[in-house]
Formats: structure tokens, sequence, C-alpha cells
């Protein structure tokens, strides 16, 4: 639709979004999902259903001439209470794969949590527009990250010339479940998540399962990941069942082997790759649950320790250290009748080493730095001379 000034407005439909499993039309605008419908509807926690609406890995892919750009937002900003404020999160424009732009919005929704109490309180705000101008004057590939940090409705897209869907691409779907480094907790940017970066550098579609707090081997997720088209696969598996405490070694192994037979279901004969945790210095060999450090929150900080007991490893208790090599065996005894099921230790991803180099500032989550790090390892390991080569 044109307006007097010569601007296209374009319906936001799925055909122009991708990462996202589920639009739902909202009394704003449309909300991209992460998890379908049916799965949201099974959600246990606040926290899960934070984490998937926000949309990590999201992005609105057209055609277009057009030299200017805006879309109408209303984000959802998070609060801590006695905590430094967190930073907008950031809308990235690229042209042909090329970063052209950044921009973010100051205000909108806003969810207020108290770390010590568990309260929440959400407060409506308004509607911002974010503007991209200066593109090249020719018919691109267009793209519109969304915040990896911060759930998004969008409202409208504007344009100064019309909109096309996006030619059919060739590229391998690479679809990926993890906790919240997985997510992007820490990076600057949505193209600087650790799956974004290895996407980017392996020339795959990124489909990014990683939430914050809820890589816990729910059936749900392993449903979800069976029914979504996907051509390479991989679950990063570990730091949440640590840091929650949810489960102890007797369910552990029945549980990834449930998660892993769901997913085959779906992708019998897919690349599979399982990814263990990265190192963590407070749960390698302590057990959780972890805790926000309150003298560090005193201080205006966020930063999380490990209140476990070492020595309660014996009576079943996860640490890092118990879910790798658990891991490790059971992907070794799956692989002799699924030969496209593969191990991938975490600690060549992210190591003692590395952590020595390029410590997590809040003791859970790495750093923009680290994220690049990561995402470079594992485009190496995985697509470069591992399972998810997209060569030939």
């Amino acid at each position: 639709m044109n307006d007097e000034n010569g601007w296209t407005t374009t319906p936001i439909t799925a055909a122009l979004v991708r990462g996202a499993l589920d639009l739902e039309r909202t009394e704003r605008g449309v909300l991209p999902h992460r998890l379908p419908a049916r799965v949201r509807r099974q959600i246990p926690d606040v926290q899960l259903a934070m984490a998937e609406s926000q949309p990590s890995g999201v992005r609105l892919v057209f055609r277009t001439r057009a030299t200017a750009v805006e879309l109408d937002v209303v984000a959802t900003k998070r609060v801590y209470v006695g905590v430094l404020p967190r930073p907008d999160g950031v809308y990235e424009l690229l042209v042909e794969g090329r970063l052209m732009g950044r921009a973010g919005v100051s205000d909108g929704d806003t969810v207020t949590m108290d770390m010590t109490s568990g309260a929440v309180e959400t407060r409506p705000g308004p509607m911002e527009t974010v503007r991209f101008t200066g593109l090249p004057d020719d018919e691109k590939d267009v793209e519109i990250w969304l915040p990896h940090n911060e759930s998004t409705q969008l409202v409208a897209l504007r344009t100064d010339a019309p909109v096309r869907t996006p030619l059919p691409g060739d590229r391998k779907v690479w679809l990926h479940h993890g906790s919240s480094i997985s997510h992007g907790s820490n990076a600057e940017a949505p193209t600087g998540t650790w799956p974004a970066l290895a996407a980017t550098l392996g020339k795959v579609e990124l489909v990014n399962l990683g939430f914050g707090g809820g890589a816990l081997l729910d059936p749900f997720t392993a449903r979800t990941m069976r029914d979504t088209p996907a051509d390479l696969i991989s679950v990063k598996i570990g730091i949440n069942l640590v840091n929650s405490d949810l489960m102890r070694l007797r369910a552990f192994g029945p549980a990834v082997h449930g998660f892993l037979d769901t997913i085959r279901d779906g992708h019998p004969t897919a690349p599979l790759l399982v990814v263990s945790p990265f190192y963590c210095a407070i749960h390698e060999d302590t057990p959780g649950p972890s805790a926000p450090d309150l003298r560090a929150i005193g201080e205006g900080q966020l930063r999380f320790v490990a209140t476990g007991d070492p020595a309660e490893t014996a009576a079943g208790k996860l640490t890092l250290t118990v879910i790798r090599d658990e891991l490790a065996r059971i992907v070794e005894q799956r692989a002799a009748t699924d030969p496209n099921l593969h191990y991938l230790d975490g600690l060549a991803l992210y190591g003692e080493a590395d952590h020595a180099e390029l410590p997590l500032p809040d003791n859970l989550h790495p750093d923009p730095a680290t994220h690049r790090h990561i995402g470079e390892r594992f485009a190496q390991l995985a697509f470069a001379d591992g399972p998810f080569t997209t060569q030939g």
C-alpha cells in the first residue's frame, strides 16, 4: 500500500520472516515466536515464555530498491532492580549480507524484575520507529535482524520503494538448540551471537532455539525440533540442567536418549551434533543451583555463584564434568547404529585456557569477544572440518 508521500507499507507475513516458528497477531502488531502456539500452552514457567518470545536469530528478509526503510515496533524492555540498566536492543540492517546500519529504540513495554524477591511488574509503553537510510539504489536483498534479547512486536514495515519476497535460496538450514549462551546473552548485537556468527561463516540459514534458562531437555522442545524442517541439527546440553539443579544423573541419561529419539523421529538421517557444556568455573565440579551474587547486586553488578556442594555428586547431582562424560558415553553408544550422530566437546569451543584469556563477566555468560571466539571455533570444527560441512 502506497501513501501520498511515496512510502510503501508492506504487511508483515511469514513470507518475509525467517528464524521464527510462529507469528502471533496481537492488538498492536505481529509478535514473532520461536516456539509454536501449541507448545507455548505447555510452557511451565515465565522465564521460558519470555525467552522464546525474544527473537534471537529472527530477521525480516526481502528484495527492494528502497534507499530508506522504517520499522514500527513495540519493544519489551527488561529492568532488574538494583542492577545497572541493560543496553537497548539492537536492530541490524544487512544488504547482500553486509552490515549497513544499526539502530534501536529507547522505550516500549517495560518488565521490572526483582532478582532477590522474584517480584515482576509490567508497564505498557509506546510504539517507536527504527529508521535506516542511505541504502544503495539498486535491487538487493535486505535483512533486518531483530534484537536477540528484546521481545519485539512488529507493527509496520515502510520503504520508499516496493518490497518483494526474496528469491529462493540454496543454503542448508541449521536448527540449533541451547541455553542463554546460544540465545546470545551479553552479545552486543543479533548478528554477534555465536550461532549467528557461525551460521554466517558456515553459509547456512539459522533457526536458533537457544532459550535463556530453557535448555532443560523439555519434551515439547524436542517435538518442535522433530517437526521443524532442517538439514543440520545441533543440541547443546548441560549448563541449564546444572544451574537449575533440575535432575540427577539417573534421570539425565534417559532424558537425553528420549530427546534424541524424538528428534530422530522427524530427522532420521540428518547430521545431528551433540555439544557438551563450555567451560564454566563455578560449575565444573560444583553442582547447582546457581544464584545471583547478592554482594555484586549491592554494587550494581550482576554475577552468579554456585550454591551446591561438590560432595553431592556422589549422590547423583550433576556438574559440567559429569555431564560431559555422560554425553560422550551416550553419543558413542548411539553412534554404533546412528552414523550421522556426532559429539563435540564444548571445551574445544571454550575451555579453561580460553577462560583465562576471555573470562565470563558474570561467571556464566560470554562477552561479545567470546561469542565471536566460540562462533569461529564452531564454524571451523562443525562446518569446515566436521559433520556439518556444506561442501558438495
